[in-house]
C-alpha cells in the first residue's frame, strides 16, 4: 500500500468497473513533464514507501529540471518483465538454482517466485538449416525440438513450478511482436488498482513497445530476475530527448528508411543514457506499426527508450489485434484522465530538441557492420565499392589513396575512408551446386537475403510491399539469382495470415521467400550455414560476399561466420537484392535482371505503389486473424504438449545435460556478504579499441570446430552436428565461459594483427598466444584476478547478461574503458566487476598503456565504508592514474558489495 503522501490515491469508473488509480495533477509541475516522466511518476506515487521511495523523490521528479545532468535516483518498478528464450533460460536456470540456495541456508525454496507476470517467448532457437522448399518450416522446427528439447522440458517445468510464470511456446512468434500484438496490456489491472503498463525484457529490442505507449526497455537476465522478484530498478531521472515529427513520408519511402534515418540522426546527436519521445503533429501521420519499428530500434541509436504517447492510433490498433472492449475502453479513459493522451500540438519541456521533416526520408539500407552507418540507397553502389577495400587481402589499392585508409582495430567504426571512385577487387570464382547449377560468384555478391527481424515484420506496409514487389517480378519473370540463400521469418503467424489472404504468398514462395519459421532466425546468427559449395568456395577463396536482412543488428561476424558484410534493408529491398544478387549495382539506375520478354527489368519497373499496398493491408488484415492467433497462444503444438514435465519445487538437474546445468554463482555463499577488497596482482585479459559491443564479448551463433566450447561438447559426447548455437546452450555455464570473447572478428591489441579469441597467457614465460578461455583457467589457478582495457562506447549492443556473466566467471575483477553503454555497465556491476573510466580526455594508448603490465587498484574497500568513492587509484607498473567509478547509484554500490545482483536479492529475501 503506497504511503499516499499527495493525497493521489482516487477512484475512476469506467463503464461499469471501478478502478483505484494515483492521480499524476495532485503533484505540482506534472502537467508539463514529458509522456515518459509521467509514467515514472505515477510509478513512484503507487509504491511511495516512505523509505527507498519518499515524499522527496516524488518532488524531485514532479520539480524535473530538463536542463539539469542527470544527478536523482529513483526506484522505478517495473509491471511486468518479459523475455526470450536465450536471455530467459539463463534467468530460470538462476532461479531454480536459488531455490537451491535458499533451501541450503534455511529458507523456504518457494519463497523464490516472480512477484510480477513474466511472460517468455520461444522465439530465438530456430535456425535456417532448410529454406526455398515448400517444408522449410516443418522441417526446422523438427530440428529445432530435436536441438532443445533438454531445454524445452526445463522451461515447461519452470512454467508449472513457479506462479506469475507463462511460456509461449515455438513457432508461435518473435517476442517483441508477440508482446505488442498480446501480451502488452498498456494500462494494467492489478488488485483492484489501474495503471501504466511498464515492461523490462531480457532483449534488448523491447523497447519495441514504446510505440503502443509502455514504457520499459532492455535490461540484463540478472536486472530482469530482480524485478521479478519485487525488487526495484535503481535509475536516475533522466534527461529527456523531444523529437519533432513533421510532415509525412514520401511515396517510395518506406519505416525502415524512416527508422534508418532516425538512428543515424540519433547516433551523431548521442542519447545514450537518455529516455527519446516523440511529439509533434507529424506523430498522427505514423501508423502505428511504424511506432513499433521505430521503438524497436532504440538500442541501435542507444536511447534508454524512444517512446510515443497513446492517441487514438494506439486504440485503433489495441481493437485490430483483439483486446476486449473492456480493455481498450479502459486504456481511452486511464490516458484521458490522467494527461498522457497526446496533443499533436503541444509542447512538453524537453532537455534537449532535435527534428525531423518525414518527407526528406530517402530509400536508405544501413552497413556493412553499424545500423547507424545509413547509405542512400542512390550512393549504395559507390559506397559498397568503397568499403570492400577494407574485407580483401588480395587486392593491391590501384586508385586508393592509401594516406586515406584507415584502421579501426576492435572496432565496428566505419571502414575506410578512402576515395569511392576506386577501381573494385574482383575475384571470380566458379561453383557447382549439387543439383548441377553452375555460377560464379565474386566479392560482394549476396549470399543471404533474409526477411526477418521484429524491427520490420511486425510492419504490415513493408512486409506487404515485399510481397507485391514479389508479384511483380515473378510476372516479369524473374527469379533470385542461385547463390542467394532466401528465407522469410515473420514476427507472427498473423503474417503468415494476411500473406494467404491476399493470396500473395505463392509469388514468395516462387522466388524463394518460403516460411522458414516464426523466429528471430538471421539478424541473431540463426541463418544457418550456406550451401556447402558456396560456403567453401567463399572460405577457399576469401571472398567478401554480403547478407542483405530486414533486421536491427549487422555486427561483424554476427550474421553468419562465412559473411563479412552485412546490410539492413527493408523487406521489398531484401527482395530485389537477391533478384540482383549482387551489393555491386545501383538499384536506381542499373537493372535487376532479364525478363521473361527479353528486356531489362527495372527496380521502378517492380516497386509497388503506395496506393496498392495501403488498399492491400486493409483489405488484408482483420480482427479475426489476432483472435484466432493468440486464442490458446500458451498452449503449444503437439511437440511440446508431449514434453514431459518434470515436478517439484527444484529441478531435478541431469548431470549429463550439455544444455541446462546448475548455476555456479552461489556455491559457499555466506549469509552476509565479506567486504570487498582492492584489486591486486592483476593482469590483462584483453585491450580493445572503441565500440566493442556484446556481440564481441557475448557467446552467439554457432560453436565452431577447434574452440574450448567445441572441446568442452567433444569430451562430454556431442557430435558435431548437434553442437547447436552457443544462443541454444545459455543454461550451461561451462559452455558459455568457454565463449566469451571468442568471437571471430574480435581484436585484442595484445597479439599483434589476430582476430580471435585470443590473448596472451602471462602465467608462461613470454606470455604465448593462448585462447582466453584456456589463459582464465590459468590465472585463475595462480589467483590472478584480470583486468580488461577498452575504448569508447564498450558493451554497446544487445542487452545480454552473459557478456557480464561470463566477463566475471573468466576472472575479470574490473573493466576500464574510456565510456560505456548503459546496459552493460549495468550488468557489469550486476555479477561484481567494477566499471572504471579512464579520466576525461585519457585513453590506454595516451597514458602508455600496453596490457602487459601488473595492475594495483587501491580505493575500492571505501565501499565498505557505505560511500561510494569518486575514483580510484590505479597503478599499472610504472603508471599511475585516477580512475572514475562507473558506480552510478547507491543501488549499485549495494549490489556490487554483495558480489552481484542476485545475492543481494537472496539475501534481502531472507532477511524478510
Amino acid at each position: 500500500m503506497s504511503a499516499n503522501s499527495f493525497g493521489a490515491r482516487d477512484t475512476l469508473r469506467v463503464g461499469d468497473a471501478s478502478y483505484e488509480i494515483y492521480r499524476l495533477d495532485r503533484v505540482e509541475g506534472s502537467a508539463r513533464l514529458p509522456y515518459s516522466l509521467k509514467i515514472l511518476l505515477e510509478n513512484l506515487l503507487r509504491t511511495e514507501d516512505g523509505a527507498n521511495i519518499t515524499e522527496a523523490h516524488i518532488n524531485a521528479l514532479g520539480q524535473w529540471d530538463p536542463s539539469a545532468a542527470p544527478s536523482v535516483e529513483i526506484q522505478f518498478t517495473p509491471a511486468r518483465v518479459i523475455m526470450q528464450d536465450f536471455t530467459g533460460v539463463p534467468c530460470v536456470v538462476d532461479l531454480a538454482t536459488m531455490r537451491e540456495a535458499v533451501r541450503d541456508l534455511g529458507g523456504d525454496p518457494a519463497r523464490i517466485n516472480p512477484l510480477a507476470p513474466a511472460e517468455m517467448v520461444i522465439d530465438h532457437s530456430v535456425i535456417v538449416d532448410f529454406f526455398g522448399g515448400p517444408d522449410s518450416f516443418r522441417r526446422n522446427v523438427e530440428k529445432e525440438y530435436e536441438r532443445n528439447h533438454e531445454r524445452y522440458q526445463f522451461l515447461r517445468w519452470g512454467q508449472t513450478a513457479f506462479d506469475e510464470f507463462k511460456v509461449v511456446p515455438p513457432g508461435t512468434g518473435i517476442v517483441h511482436q508477440v508482446n505488442i500484438e498480446h501480451l502488452a496490456r498498456v494500462v494494467m489491472i492489478r488488485d483492484g488498482k489501474a495503471y501504466p503498463d511498464t515492461c523490462v525484457g531480457t532483449d534488448s529490442h523491447t523497447t519495441m513497445e514504446n510505440g503502443i505507449g509502455v514504457l520499459g526497455w532492455g535490461v540484463g537476465g540478472i536486472e530482469a530476475e530482480a524485478a521479478m522478484l519485487g525488487q526495484p530498478i535503481s535509475m536516475l531521472i533522466p534527461r529527456v530527448v523531444g523529437f519533432k515529427l513533421t510532415g509525412k513520408l514520401p511515396a517510395g519511402a518506406t519505416a525502415t528508411d524512416l527508422v534508418l534515418t532516425i538512428t543515424e540522426m540519433l547516433r551523431k546527436h548521442g542519447v545514450v543514457g537518455k529516455f527519446v519521445e516523440f511529439y509533434g503533429e507529424g506523430v498522427s501521420s505514423v501508423p502505428l506499426a511504424n511506432r513499433a519499428t521505430i521503438g524497436n530500434m532504440s538500442p541501435e541509436f542507444g536511447s534508454t527508450c524512444a517512446i510515443f504517447p497513446i492517441d487514438q492510433e494506439t486504440i485503433n490498433y489495441l481493437t485490430l489485434t483483439g483486446r476486449t472492449a473492456e480493455q481498450i475502453a479502459l486504456v481511452e479513459a486511464y490516458a484521458k484522465e490522467q494527461g498522457l493522451w497526446l496533443d499533436p500540438h503541444a509542447e512538453p519541456a524537453f532537455s534537449e530538441y532535435i527534428e525531423l521533416d518525414l518527407s526528406t526520408v530517402v530509400p536508405s539500407i544501413a552497413g556493412p557492420k553499424r545500423p547507424q552507418d545509413r547509405i542512400a540507397l542512390s550512393e549504395s553502389k559507390e559506397i559498397w565499392r568503397r568499403d570492400v577495400r577494407a574485407y580483401v587481402t588480395d587486392f593491391d589499392g590501384d586508385g586508393v589513396d592509401e594516406a586515406n585508409e584507415e584502421s579501426f582495430p576492435a572496432s565496428d567504426a566505419p571502414a575506410s575512408n578512402a576515395r569511392a571512385g576506386a577501381p573494385r577487387p574482383h575475384k571470380a570464382v566458379p561453383v557447382t551446386l549439387a543439383d548441377g547449377t553452375a555460377f560464379e560468384i565474386d566479392h560482394g555478391v549476396v549470399t543471404i537475403a533474409a526477411i526477418t527481424s521484429c524491427t520490420n515484420t511486425s510492419n504490415p506496409y513493408v512486409m506487404l510491399g515485399a510481397a507485391l514487389l514479389a508479384r511483380n517480378a515473378v510476372e516479369k519473370g524473374l527469379t533470385r539469382k542461385p547463390w542467394v540463400k532466401t528465407s522469410l521469418a515473420p514476427g507472427s503467424q498473423v503474417v503468415t495470415g494476411y500473406f494467404e489472404r491476399s493470396g500473395l504468398q505463392p509469388y514468395l514462395d516462387k522466388i524463394g521467400f518460403n516460411l522458414v519459421g516464426y523466429g528471430c532466425t538471421t539478424c541473431i546468427g540463426n541463418s544457418g550455414p550456406l550451401p556447402e559449395e558456396i560456403s567453401a568456395a567463399v572460405q577457399a577463396n576469401d571472398l567478401a560476399v554480403t547478407a542483405v536482412l530486414s533486421g536491427n543488428r549487422n555486427f561483424e561476424g554476427r550474421i553468419n561466420p562465412d559473411v563479412k558484410m552485412n546490410y539492413l534493408a527493408s523487406p521489398p529491398l531484401v527482395v530485389a537484392y537477391a533478384l540482383a544478387g549482387t551489393m555491386d549495382l545501383d538499384l536506381n539506375n542499373e537493372p535487376l535482371g532479364t525478363g521473361s520478354d527479353g528486356k531489362p527489368v527495372f527496380l521502378a519497373d517492380i516497386w509497388p505503389e503506395p496506393e496498392e499496398v495501403s488498399r492491400v493491408v486493409a483489405d488484408s488484415i482483420g480482427q479475426d486473424m489476432f483472435l484466432r492467433d493468440y486464442a490458446d497462444v500458451f498452449k503449444g503444438d503437439d511437440h511440446w504438449q508431449s514434453l514431459p514435465i518434470p515436478t517439484g519445487n527444484t529441478f531435478e538437474w541431469d548431470p549429463a545435460s550439455t544444455y541446462v546445468r546448475k548455476a555456479p554463482y552461489f556455491e559457499g555463499m555466506p549469509a552476509k556478504p565479506e567486504p570487498v577488497t582492492d584489486i591486486t596482482g592483476a593482469r590483462v585479459l584483453a585491450v580493445l579499441g572503441d565500440s566493442v559491443t556484446t556481440d564481441h564479448i557475448s557467446p552467439a551463433g554457432s560453436i565452431k570446430v577447434g574452440t574450448p566450447a567445441a572441446d568442452y561438447l567433444k569430451e562430454n559426447g556431442v557430435e558435431v552436428k548437434d553442437f547447436n548455437s552457443y544462443g541454444s546452450r545459455r543454461g550451461n555455464h561451462e559452455v558459455m565461459i568457454r565463449g566469451t570473447f571468442a568471437n571471430i572478428r574480435l581484436k585484442n591489441l595484445l597479439l599483434n594483427g589476430v582476430e580471435g579469441g585470443y590473448t596472451r597467457d602471462f602465467t608462461q614465460e613470454g606470455g604465448p598466444q593462448s585462447f582466453i578461455y584456456d589463459a582464465s583457467v590459468n590465472y585463475q589457478a595462480a589467483g590472478t584476478p584480470l583486468v580488461v582495457l577498452a575504448g569508447k562506447e564498450y558493451g554497446s549492443g544487445s542487452s545480454r547478461d552473459w557478456a557480464a556473466k561470463g566477463t566475471a566467471l573468466l576472472g575479470v575483477r574490473a573493466v576500464i574503458a574510456e565510456s560505456y553503454e548503459r546496459i552493460h555497465r549495468s550488468n557489469l556491476i550486476g555479477m561484481g566487476v567494477l566499471p572504471l573510466q579512464f579520466p576525461e580526455g585519457e585513453t590506454a594508448t595516451s597514458l602508455g598503456l600496453t596490457g602487459e603490465e601488473t595492475f594495483e587498484i587501491t580505493g575500492v574497500e571505501e565501499l565498505n565504508q557505505g560511500h561510494t568513492p569518486a575514483t580510484v587509484t590505479v597503478r599499472a607498473g610504472d603508471k599511475q592514474f585516477e580512475a572514475i567509478v562507473r558506480i552510478d547509484t547507491p543501488g549499485e554500490a549495494d549490489y556490487y558489495r554483495h558480489g552481484g545482483i542476485m545475492q543481494y536479492v537472496l539475501r534481502s529475501l531472507l532477511a524478510k
